[in-house]
Formats: structure tokens, C-alpha cells, sequence
């Protein structure tokens, strides 16, 4: 059994221009107002913020969408598929038999930040996946299916979804799922992914704070 740290990774655009992305939604948005004459290099970015603080964010599906993957747990995708506006592809537990040499013959399971890899819990968790891995196994040998074997295996076991959403849906994902009542697991991703999309992106995310 192998235990790994949950991460995340920005499939597309690969080279995020947030200036650019800004003007693109300026360029539409200005059709509703027939406000065209008044761009200029810097009107982007003020454009935006009025557009936000009127709550006119259909614009915002005017920019790209951007596609993250995610190598997590299945609580973690769960939760992740209930956002509507979306695209997912994730790891079928159907279709992957970890028996198998591609999958290093084990199972890889994702180790929960709210335990101290030192304490008597974790040691109860760890031997929880284990056991899991062991039945796991033990039936992929009886010839039993995948997709009738996955049953035994946990919810920590480790998969990877990819979500493509626009950017209004994004600030939907960003303010459930980075709030103090989310999950550690989505704190633990999406904290640090709303920090680089603040970073890459001005103005858009700027107004989703956390505590």
C-alpha cells in the first residue's frame, strides 16, 4: 500500500494571461451598456470590479474555462460532482484493477491531513487500509471483477478527476469549498488553488477571502 499527499494542477489554459482574460470579458460585457468607445489599455479591470459589485456575473462565462486536475481522495470527488456547471473525468474504479503492474500492484491512498502521522489514530486508519487492501486483493485473485472487488476499498483510496468549469462557476467552487465549514480535504486543495488564481487572474477572485 502506498500513502500519498493530496495535489492539484492547472491542465488548461497553460499559459494563463489574466489581463488578456480581463479585456476578452470587457470586449462582451460593453455590448450591454453599447459602451465600446470607452475602452482603453486599463478599462478591463474597472469594467470587472462594477460588474461584480452589481452582481452581473453571466459575463464572467464569456472568459475561458479552465480545467484542473485533481489527485485526491473520493470523498474529496464526491463532494467535487455536485457543481452543475462542470465537466468531469475521473479514475473509474470499474475499469482500474490494482492488481495490476501499472498500479504497482496496491492500492494508493491519499493520508488525511487531520491526523498526526504520529498519533494512535492514524495508526487505527492506517490499519484500516490495509485491512481494506488485503480484501481487495484477496478477491482480484478469486477471480473476482473489478468493479465488484472496488466495494471493499475506502473512501481515502486515491483517484484523479479532471473538472473543466467557467469562471463564474469557479468563484461558486471557490466560496463553498475554501469556506471555514468545508471539509479539511477541500481546504487542503482548494485554498492553495484560489491563491494561484488569484495570483494569474486579477480582480476575479479577489473578493473570496477565507478565515
Amino acid at each position: 500500500m502506498r500513502i500519498i499527499e493530496p495535489s492539484f494542477e492547472i491542465i488548461s489554459p497553460t499559459n494563463i494571461n489574466g489581463n488578456d482574460i480581463l479585456k476578452e470579458i470587457e470586449k462582451i460585457a460593453r455590448t450591454c451598456y453599447k459602451s465600446e468607445d470607452k475602452i482603453t489599455d486599463l478599462s478591463a479591470q474597472d469594467l470587472i470590479c462594477q460588474l461584480l459589485k452589481r452582481g452581473h456575473e453571466a459575463m464572467l462565462e464569456f472568459g475561458p474555462s479552465i480545467t484542473v486536475k485533481f489527485i485526491c481522495n473520493r470523498g474529496f470527488t464526491h463532494e467535487l460532482v455536485r457543481h452543475r456547471i462542470a465537466s468531469f473525468a475521473q479514475e473509474s474504479t470499474r475499469y482500474c484493477n490494482y492488481s495490476k503492474d501499472k498500479h504497482g500492484s496496491e492500492i494508493t491512498v491519499i493520508e488525511p491531513s487531520s491526523l498526526d502521522p504520529m498519533s494512535h489514530n492514524y495508526l487505527v486508519w492506517k490499519d484500516a487500509m490495509e485491512s481494506s487492501e488485503k480484501a481487495y486483493m484477496h478477491l482480484i485473485e478469486c477471480q473476482v471483477p473489478p468493479q465488484i472487488a472496488r466495494g471493499v476499498l475506502p473512501i481515502d483510496v486515491k483517484t484523479e478527476i479532471n473538472i473543466k468549469a467557467n469562471l463564474r462557476e469557479w468563484r461558486h467552487i471557490f466560496k463553498l469549498r475554501t469556506s471555514a465549514a468545508a471539509h479539511p480535504s477541500m481546504h487542503q486543495l482548494m485554498r492553495p488553488l484560489l491563491k494561484q488564481l488569484q495570483t494569474n487572474i486579477p480582480i476575479i477572485f479577489d473578493d473570496i477571502n477565507y478565515k
